[in-house]
């Protein structure tokens, strides 16, 4: 049976490695990134590197994200209360990265739930992770802040919603006092009953909790789920709601070998004016822990080296992103003077 098991794991990474898109000048163009005409910082989500948050666990992932080419390091905020920050501003500081948190609640610390004592739960670990990131000096805090990361069996109450409206407001105010932006992860139905779509969130950021250091998170692996288009939903949250991007392909593997129209979303990101973080996001269980890549539906694994996936990742994000700044320029120079 183990035989059988380790055959079918090997059987996954050959198909990786034979979809994996080819790598043409991928690495002249991260060693060229430095003189980039763009101001984003292009990050790299910690878990590409590191399933936990040890000593050894942070120096391979911002030796990692260093070493590919990374300005910003994304840190899972999980139990936000026990990790050391001290230790990571101290090994960040020493391979040059930056820093951004992001977390998911559970069930048990829901802030959209009916029942006040979850809701108070979710507040509390929300302020936890705050608290790290303003240690660390992450200029952004992100992630499903406003609901558990679960598959909900029905839609948000009417009162859970007011319940998460109340605390978003609560933490972009301590928040915005620290220096972080608060930034609402977008992610698809089976993650959340909440916000799906751009448009919900804008709905919900502008509407409901009207604080102006709450901003919108779009995922790209998402948006490939529910946005009808792309470009359209950054267009939709404009460069003053849209704080902050996650990259991530359709199955979680390599850029470019899956579905996500990458073309459409640079185009928006560029014809807006988007200069917050683009951060790369992708999920293995070679790497992350066993609990989390369960409850991040991690069935299959599309890659085993990290250090590969991330300097390709760094690379395609360079090109692409710099040929659609390039595309907007020149649309911009075209039009005729009125």
């Amino acid at each position: 049976m183990r035989g059988q098991a380790a055959v079918s794991q090997q059987q996954v990474l050959s198909v990786a490695r034979v979809q994996r898109p080819p790598k043409r000048c991928l690495r002249t163009a991260v060693r060229a990134s430095a003189a980039a005409a763009y101001a984003n910082p292009i990050g790299v989500h910690a878990l590409v590197f590191a399933g936990d948050w040890t000593q050894a666990s942070i120096v391979a992932a911002a030796s990692g994200a260093a070493k590919a080419g990374y300005d910003l390091l994304e840190i899972p905020a999980f139990n936000a209360d026990k990790l050391d920050a001290e230790l990571t501003c101290r090994i960040f500081t020493e391979h040059g990265v930056g820093a951004a948190c992001s977390l998911g609640l559970s069930l048990d610390a829901d802030i959209s739930s009916d029942d006040s004592a979850i809701v108070a739960a979710g507040a509390a670990e929300l302020d936890k992770a705050l608290n790290f990131a303003a240690a660390v000096g992450a200029s952004h805090l992100c992630g499903i802040l406003y609901s558990a990361l679960a598959k909900y069996p029905a839609p948000p109450t009417k009162q859970g919603r007011v319940n998460c409206v109340r605390e978003l407001k609560l933490l972009a105010g301590k928040a915005a006092d620290r220096g972080v932006k608060v930034c609402l992860e977008v992610v698809n139905r089976y993650e959340t009953n909440l916000l799906n779509t751009a448009a919900q969130a804008m709905e919900l950021i502008e509407g409901e909790v009207q604080h102006p250091n709450v901003f919108v998170h779009l995922d790209s692996y998402h948006m490939n789920i529910e946005e009808n288009s792309m470009e359209m939903a950054v267009r939709l949250c404009g460069p003053s709601r849209l704080g902050y991007v996650h990259l991530g392909e359709s199955q979680r593997g390599y850029m470019g070998s899956g579905s996500v129209d990458f073309t459409g979303l640079f185009r928006g990101l560029a014809d807006i004016g988007y200069t917050g973080p683009i951060t790369f996001e992708s999920f293995s269980s070679a790497v992350v822990s066993p609990d989390l890549s369960n409850n991040l539906c991690v069935w299959r694994n599309l890659w085993s080296d990290s250090g590969d996936l991330a300097q390709h990742a760094r690379g395609y994000i360079h090109q692409n992103w710099r040929a659609a700044l390039i595309a907007a320029q020149q649309a911009k120079s075209s039009k005729p003077a009125v």
